[in-house]
């Protein structure tokens, strides 16, 4: 169960981080934090995994995060799963509310062969 709460930590913070790029011109761990409701200790333990994992870099004089190639596609990788997943679900009859929350909890645990059929399902 710990692999499985790591891993949706992990893509939860590179959304937010994607998300956040799109909006801001530059990206701190303190926008993060807000966005997310988190404290800044989680924050902080969160943005250095990252890092760790080589997905992310930090500016040492400002603060600014931004994405290795790895980190980027993985972020990308992840939105496009919970952009396909909200389409479906909403396509299935779901209010656009209930169906982007489900997505963000389904994201993290469907399998490539679940999203395929779901990118199918979209397609039609």
């Amino acid at each position: 169960m710990a692999i499985k709460r790591t891993r949706e930590s992990e893509e939860m913070y590179l959304e937010t981080i994607l998300l956040l790029q799109r909006k801001l011109a530059n990206v701190r761990a303190v926008d993060v934090g807000e966005e997310l409701g988190y404290a800044k200790s989680s924050v902080s333990r969160g943005v250095n995994l990252l890092k760790s994992k080589n997905y992310i870099n930090i500016d040492h004089a400002t603060g600014n995060i931004t994405f290795t190639e790895a980190g980027k596609k993985k972020a990308e990788g992840v939105y496009e799963r919970h952009r396909v997943l909200t389409k479906a679900l909403m396509m299935m009859g779901a209010e656009e509310h209930v169906a982007e929350e489900n997505a963000c909890r389904i994201e993290h645990v469907v399998s490539d062969e679940m999203m395929d059929v779901f990118k199918k399902f979209i397609e039609n």
